[in-house]
């Protein structure tokens, strides 16, 4: 995946407006399965800067430690794009 197509992926989110827009947008551009997983993925870095222990994260979201622990090194490491949304 190049960077312009990163870039043309940002700009099409950037131009949603409306929550039924970007509702829409997510539904129709990922499976089911890749939106639970965002989805799952955005609960973990809440729960996390919440102070929950990753164990209980995972009994919670049905999720490995090691995607829990990649969220937590995310957080821990920068991950700028985390800091805006959260």
């Amino acid at each position: 995946m190049s960077n312009n197509q990163i870039n043309e992926l940002a700009d099409a989110v950037m131009e949603i407006k409306e929550r039924q827009e970007a509702k829409d947008f997510l539904k129709n551009i990922l499976t089911p399965g890749e939106l639970d997983e965002i989805v799952k993925r955005l609960q973990i870095i809440k729960l996390l800067k919440k102070g929950v222990p990753q164990r209980e994260i995972a009994k919670k979201l049905d999720v490995s430690i090691g995607t829990i622990t990649r969220g937590s090194r995310e957080l821990k490491y920068g991950a700028p794009g985390f800091k805006k949304i959260i």
